[in-house]
């Protein structure tokens, strides 16, 4: 997930209400045009020019080798449910869909706009809570995962000899002796969102996660509310609160943008992001590019740690031209995949495993440069003892009771409460509890 690929409102997580409501047009006769000519019409959501380009080629070859028109339409992230949803209104709905969060792909199976396919996922081995099925049916093509960890100045630590923290306590602490206005210039310590926004959500809860604070039970209670996730919270809380102190002005206005330009420009020691940080470095800070560390989010004692969970893919809707999308994407994933997943070499993370083998992606030149970086990456999949949570994830199964609470900005609310209001971190997480349960019975 990323990152600066949003951009305003809607936010990139967002409008399940809104554009919930598709299931009226499911009756809209299928243009016949379309089967007359094969065109598949391709939602993209990923903007880069390099990520455009290797979708084009991909679907100039396939026009050349089977006679299939492939049509890529590419929007900001943000928009790309939206567009889904107006198209399937309007009676031109797209045969292939990008897709950034599971309860969008919740409402829609759900409504009957999907087509499966289960088969295809099925032909490939994936990484760990990358696969979210509807019913027992596969809908959707995941291309990467957007986990969420952090940096840290790995030439700071060696000139403060410094160690990688294992807990909340060490990497305060750490944080407080990485701040410096030495020679005119200031370096905070860490730099982290508090607002209510996605970057919040996305990078500031991974202690959370290590610390095994839950939302969910298995019969979707609210365990977020007991004894034992309250004093949690509570810990953790005090723990930021702490933090924030070491952290720059203004990141109650932080989006992600604003996170990896504070570590690319070395105004903070450590920050939390996704590969894209590593791009970022090599193309506005080169002098920092192997000076970077990579770790997960700690708890309090040193026993576990997390990353945020991330996820973007792509769905198949139920179309006239179905049947020839999903071999398309079959075609896809095999023939063209690689050089898409090129496009943003370090951020765009395999959730199938096969590919951290392949010797055709492991050939570009930045993942070649960056293997010990890649190699975290993928470690973060193969450690059984990492967590991989989000908000938006939590609970038995997809669901729209986590993703109500992630886009009403619960958990965000409660860190304002906390540094902004200075509020006792029970306070801070009983009004949590209440917000949540409200969120979840509307």
């Amino acid at each position: 997930m990323t990152n600066e690929k949003t951009g305003g409102t809607p936010t990139r997580r967002s409008l399940i209400v809104a554009g919930a409501a598709t299931a009226a047009s499911a009756a809209l006769p299928m243009p016949a045009l379309r089967a007359q000519t094969r065109e598949i019409r391709f939602l993209n959501a990923e903007p880069a020019v390099d990520s455009v380009r290797a979708l084009r080629v991909a679907a100039a070859q396939y026009e050349k080798e089977k006679g299939v028109r492939v049509v890529i339409d590419t929007v900001p992230s943000g928009d790309a449910y939206t567009r889904t949803v107006a198209a399937i209104r309007g009676g031109r709905p797209y045969d292939i869909s990008t897709i950034i969060f599971v309860a969008h792909v919740l409402t829609l199976a759900n409504e009957g706009q999907l087509t499966p396919i289960t088969e295809l996922v099925n032909k490939h081995k994936w990484g760990k809570r990358i696969l979210f099925p509807v019913n027992g049916q596969q809908y959707w093509y995941m291309y990467d995962y957007n986990l969420c960890w952090l940096f840290y100045r790995k030439d700071l630590y060696e000139q403060a000899k410094l160690e990688r923290p294992k807990t909340w306590a060490q990497l305060l602490e750490n944080s407080r002796k990485l701040a410096s206005n030495e020679g005119g210039s200031q370096r905070f310590g860490m730099a982290t969102p508090i607002g209510s926004n996605d970057a919040t959500n996305w990078m500031s809860f991974g202690y959370l996660w290590a610390e095994g604070v839950s939302l969910f039970g298995n019969d979707w209670s609210n365990t977020f509310a007991s004894d034992e996730n309250r004093r949690r919270t509570a810990a953790y809380l005090d723990f930021f609160g702490d933090l924030a102190k070491t952290m720059p002005p203004g990141m109650t206005q932080a989006t992600f943008g604003t996170i990896t330009a504070a570590f690319s420009a070395g105004q903070a020691a450590h920050a939390p992001y996704a590969g894209r940080m590593i791009e970022v470095l090599e193309q506005r800070a080169p002098q920092l590019a192997d000076k970077y560390g990579m770790m997960p989010y700690p708890d309090s004692a040193g026993r576990s740690a997390a990353v945020n969970h991330g996820y973007d893919g792509w769905v198949v809707g139920k179309t006239a031209m179905a049947e020839e999308a999903v071999r398309f994407l079959e075609w896809f994933s095999d023939a063209h995949y690689i050089n898409f997943l090129h496009s943003a070499p370090l951020h765009f993370q395999p959730p199938r495993l096969d590919i951290y083998d392949d010797p055709r992606w492991r050939a570009h030149p930045l993942i070649e440069k960056h293997a010990e970086a890649v190699k975290t990456m993928q470690g973060f999949l193969d450690d059984p003892n990492i967590i991989i949570r989000s908000i938006d994830t939590e609970g038995p199964g997809p669901d729209l009771r986590p993703a109500k609470v992630f886009e009403s900005f619960v958990f965000p609310e409660m860190l304002q409460n906390k540094v902004l209001k200075n509020m006792p971190s029970e306070a801070c997480v009983a009004e949590a509890v209440a917000k949540m349960n409200r969120v979840i019975a509307a």
